[in-house]
């Protein structure tokens, strides 16, 4: 696969992505989903309409962080790529850790603290939403040799019994098989959805994206029988929407007598994995047709994401937690939360990241004189 022409379809998937990060993150105060803050009262249908776009958030995230790492590899040593991923990824994270995440946990128990600065003094620190970077580093760093596998000829033999395997159209779809089962076997011991590298279930699935999109990176065909077959691809997510909706609203008592509890989660998360793995194959697939075009406020948005995702939780948190004591229903907490955090997020960038050596550093961006529209793709990392 060309990795010198930028992928605008990638770019603008990103984006999307982490957009998307932002809108389920104003909504959590208000889902009734045990959030940092919570609101009063909660939505059930916001909490209905949110559970299905989790499943594929940040599966899509994970596998175009997998294609990203190669296109960084493509023009480093595997020493100048780990000093490339501790940098973009590792320096931001600890930042985040000491100064930026901080505020969360005060707003969260601000009735345990007598000031701000106790939440160090008693060692108080937490990766929170971070923990995308945290796990994004880790993985990117222990798959090294995968990447230099598929980038030798050792594995010629391999990718061409997957480009032909990919070649069907029923074929990409059984690659996600092995996810399946593997999800719903893990899920067995390590239930919870803990972001923690060691809950092996969450790792095993986001690790699998992350394997694909390294993968995918590694040969043209496949984007090719992504874009071909995206059609049945949607088709396919539409089929397992129904699906997943349909076990989502049945009713306990209909089913309880017949299954028990171990082979109902086994089913859900088997439909959660299908939702996810088809909606991110037809999402590929679309993209290359719609979104594969340059753009200059893609440019300046591709620039702007990773700061964006890194200070967006805060700060929802910090103004959620005044707007929640505010005297109006929840839809109009929504929108003032959303245009009031939005837009003070854009104004943060702009005027105390953006224009600043060290703090474009700490935020993970490159220097000004480094900027270059055909630059590989993943020379502009993302993070939830």
């Amino acid at each position: 696969m060309d990795t010198t022409t930028r992928r605008y379809d990638l770019d603008w998937l990103r984006v999307i992505a982490i957009l998307a990060v932002f809108f389920h993150h104003i909504g959590m105060p208000f889902n009734g989903d045990d959030f940092h803050i919570m609101n009063a009262e909660s939505s059930k249908l916001l909490d209905d309409i949110m559970v299905y776009f989790e499943q594929f958030r940040l599966p899509l995230l994970f596998l175009i962080s997998g294609t990203g790492t190669v296109f960084a590899f493509s023009k480093r040593t595997w020493k100048q790529f780990f000093k490339e991923r501790t940098g973009r990824l590792l320096i931001p994270l600890l930042f985040g850790v000491l100064f930026i995440v901080p505020p969360q946990i005060y707003y969260q128990h601000i009735n345990e603290f007598s000031s701000y600065w106790q939440l160090y003094s008693q060692g108080k620190l937490e990766t929170n939403h971070l923990w995308f970077i945290e796990n994004l580093y880790v993985i990117s760093i222990i798959l090294i040799p995968l990447i230099i596998f598929f980038k030798s000829r050792k594995s010629e033999k391999f990718k061409n019994w997957f480009e032909e395997i990919s070649s069907n159209k029923i074929g990409l779809l059984l690659v996600g098989l092995p996810l399946i089962l593997g999800t719903m076997m893990l899920k067995r011991y390590y239930p919870t959805g803990s972001s923690s590298l060691t809950n092996l279930s969450e790792t095993f699935f986001y690790i699998y994206f992350f394997i694909t999109g390294i993968l995918f990176a590694s040969s043209q065909i496949f984007w090719d029988n992504l874009k071909r077959f995206r059609r049945f691809n949607l088709i396919v997510v539409i089929i397992s929407s129904l699906l997943f909706y349909g076990y989502y609203f049945i009713p306990n008592n209909l089913v309880e007598p017949y299954l028990s509890i171990s082979v109902r989660w086994d089913i859900w998360y088997g439909l959660c994995c299908l939702l996810g793995w088809s909606f991110v194959l037809a999402i590929l697939g679309y993209g290359q047709v719609y979104f594969n075009k340059p753009s200059k406020y893609l440019k300046q948005m591709n620039e702007a994401i990773y700061p964006f995702y890194i200070l967006h939780q805060t700060v929802i948190i910090v103004f959620a937690y005044y707007i929640i004591q505010l005297e109006y229903n929840i839809p109009i907490k929504l929108i003032i939360l959303l245009v009031s955090s939005f837009l003070t997020i854009v104004c943060v960038y702009r005027f105390l990241i953006y224009p600043f050596k060290i703090t474009r550093v700490l935020f993970g961006m490159k220097n000004h004189r480094n900027k270059s529209i055909k630059e590989p793709v993943a020379n502009n990392v993302y993070k939830k």
